[in-house]
């Protein structure tokens, strides 16, 4: 790999990565309900389910999805069903005032559950297991052993990724500050839910 290929893919990554998306809402709203310290292992189940899903594609399970579509279809619908669950809880659960003064997790939400929750925010997506499997390739070069390529590729994607987790968690622990009043944290966590069930809508309607 060129060092031109990698530039051009840590560009590519550092949009990509950055745009809103339901990792990046879910990391962020985590970091405003437990503060970003305690969203950490929402973070990281968040990156570990990227990591699998980009090695995964890189080891070429994509073919494998692609060849049998009722496995890519139960992914897909079970992703869909989990973002619109999410977002409805969201919308119900709105109008609590924010709490900045707790120093320990709910029992309601362990670190466990944080890390499950993200691990399933960010597998619920199939589609970014093909997108990974046209999109790697492009900057592999075929002529080197392609293992350490596709590895550094990773790497570098779930760096950047980090990077951006912590910018939305200290985001959202900044926006917990504007938040303590009952109505703007209702009209928040219902514009959340509405961006999560539109998420899920959006993926039910895609076709790949």
């Amino acid at each position: 790999m060129t060092l031109h290929a990698w530039t051009v893919f840590l560009v590519a990554v550092i949009l990509l990565c950055g745009t809103p998306g339901p990792n990046m809402l879910h990391v962020m709203t985590r970091s405003m309900t437990f503060g970003a310290r305690r969203s950490l292992a929402a973070m990281a189940g968040c990156l570990t389910a990227l990591v699998f899903v980009l090695a995964a594609s890189a080891a070429g399970v994509a073919a494998l999805l692609t060849a049998w579509p009722r496995v890519f279809d139960a992914l897909r619908y079970a992703g869909v069903a989990y973002l619109i669950v999410l977002g409805i809880k969201a919308w119900r659960g709105a109008g609590g005032p924010v709490d900045l003064g707790a120093d320990t997790l709910p029992r309601t939400m362990s670190a466990a559950r944080l890390f499950r929750g993200g691990f399933v925010i960010g597998i619920s997506n199939p589609k970014l297991l093909l997108f990974a499997a046209a999109f790697l390739p492009q900057f592999v070069n075929r002529a080197a052993p392609q293992g350490p390529q596709f590895a550094i590729l990773v790497v570098t994607f779930a760096v950047v990724e980090s990077l951006w987790y912590a910018v939305y968690a200290m985001s959202g622990r900044t926006l917990a500050r504007h938040l303590t009043r009952p109505a703007l944290r209702r009209a928040f966590d219902r514009a959340t839910g509405a961006v999560f069930v539109g998420f899920g809508l959006a993926l039910l309607g895609t076709r790949v």
